[in-house]
């Protein structure tokens, strides 16, 4: 097949549903795929580049951040995506396929017409909802703007875009549900959950015996709207019946703020010794953390928006054959349940902290489940799996089965 990719996603893409799923696998598949994308750093004129056996679009793009900046990088981006036109009349793509974009998805439906592709449209984030959320609780800096965006996204999402497509790719189960109660048929929608390459996991199979001391991780994000003091505060819990373990946070905020908050909360409860901060490193450093890691959590603040999301690092930890705690969430539950990968638990601090404790203090539990999740990320979550799946999907709705 011969596909046209329209990302939100800048160059070079480094989300592994798309730099790893599309790039590499589907590639791997026999398939052409060609992009169009804007340049992730400054860049005053666009350029056609090979990538991946094939061609990428790069589009301009500035660096200044003042609001005639932001203006003038998204006319650059609706310059670039409306190359889309021209590419599908002279390439005649199988498959024209824009993700988390509403003007390119436009432009991609006609697009699809003129060159008689098949169209698919992938959401990966509950984009108009998101607008309107903030509106509703008072956090857009651009209230106005962000109800406008919010109400005219949402009509083009659920009453053009997606009723216009010949496929809808979803991130979960819980956002084809979010979907389907938009009134966009079922027929043709499908999820797809984040996965990880599997063979660039390190995997060692049990746990460092050899550590003096119980290790916990956390792996991700710690900007302030994922309420990552809740974390800290079930660890202050899990400290009463394992005293020496220690919480090590992989990862950083936006700003030195969102850091401050979460240390000020570690003093509060005197767990100055038994929490590090590591900041942001390289993706491989990070997962040294989590091999070494006796049990990996996954704390995910309960809010509709999130509610129809993927969580990748779940996947990680359990690639990486470790035993999970997290906390209910209709991915998180769906993936412990199938797997017995580890413990899932209400949003409560409380319990939160006592099913760490839990598994530190089980140790032969904990690698009995780590090992359980290794097995069902190499069965379902693995990106050559995925693949596969998807190919056959593909090539049935571009009508070459």
């Amino acid at each position: 097949m011969k596909i046209l990719y329209v990302s939100s996603d800048k160059f070079p893409p480094f989300r592994v549903d798309v730099a790893v799923l599309f790039g590499e696998k589907m590639v791997a598949r026999g398939n052409q795929v060609d992009w169009v994308l804007q340049s992730e750093d400054q860049k005053k004129t666009s350029e056609v580049v090979d990538w991946w056996g094939g061609r990428v679009w790069v589009g301009a793009s500035t660096d200044k951040m003042s609001r005639m900046g932001k203006i003038k990088k998204q006319l650059q981006a609706l310059r670039n995506d409306l190359r889309v036109l021209g590419l599908a009349k002279k390439n005649r793509y199988d498959i024209i396929q824009v993700k988390d974009k509403f003007a390119a998805a436009l432009i991609g439906l006609v697009a699809a017409r003129i060159g008689k592709a098949k169209f698919i449209y992938w959401l990966s984030f509950p984009i108009a909802e998101a607008y309107l959320l903030r509106f509703k609780e008072g956090t857009a800096k651009h209230p106005v703007v962000n109800y406008l965006r919010g109400h005219i996204s949402k009509w083009l999402l659920y009453k053009l875009i997606m009723p216009c497509a010949d496929l809808v790719v979803l991130q979960s189960e819980q956002m084809k549900k979010d979907v389907i109660s938009e009134g966009v048929s079922e027929g043709k929608l499908t999820a797809v959950p984040m996965g990880v390459k599997i063979e660039d996991m390190p995997y060692s199979g049990g746990v460092d015996a050899t550590r003096p001391f119980p290790m916990v991780v956390y792996l991700g994000t710690l900007v302030r709207v994922r309420r990552m003091d809740f974390l800290i505060r079930a660890f202050a819990v899990t400290k009463m019946r394992v005293p020496d373990a220690v919480l090590y946070l992989v990862g950083g905020g936006e700003d030195d703020t969102d850091i401050e908050v979460l240390k000020a909360e570690v003093s509060r409860l005197g767990l100055d010794d038994a929490v590090i901060f590591t900041g942001f490193m390289p993706m491989k450093d990070a997962w040294d953390f989590v091999r070494k890691a006796d049990v990996c959590v996954s704390p995910f603040y309960p809010t509709p928006i999130l509610n129809s999301t993927s969580p990748t690092k779940l996947v990680e930890y359990m690639a990486m054959g470790k035993p999970v705690v997290a906390n209910d969430h209709p991915e998180q539950s769906l993936v412990i349940r199938e797997s017995r990968a580890g413990i899932c638990v209400p949003y409560d601090e409380e319990r939160f902290g006592e099913a760490i404790a839990n598994l530190l203090e089980d140790r032969a539990a904990a690698i009995r489940m780590g090992v359980d999740g290794r097995k069902y990320v190499e069965k379902n979550r693995s990106y050559e799996v995925i693949a596969d799946r998807l190919q056959e999907k593909y090539l049935r709705v571009a009508g070459k089965t």
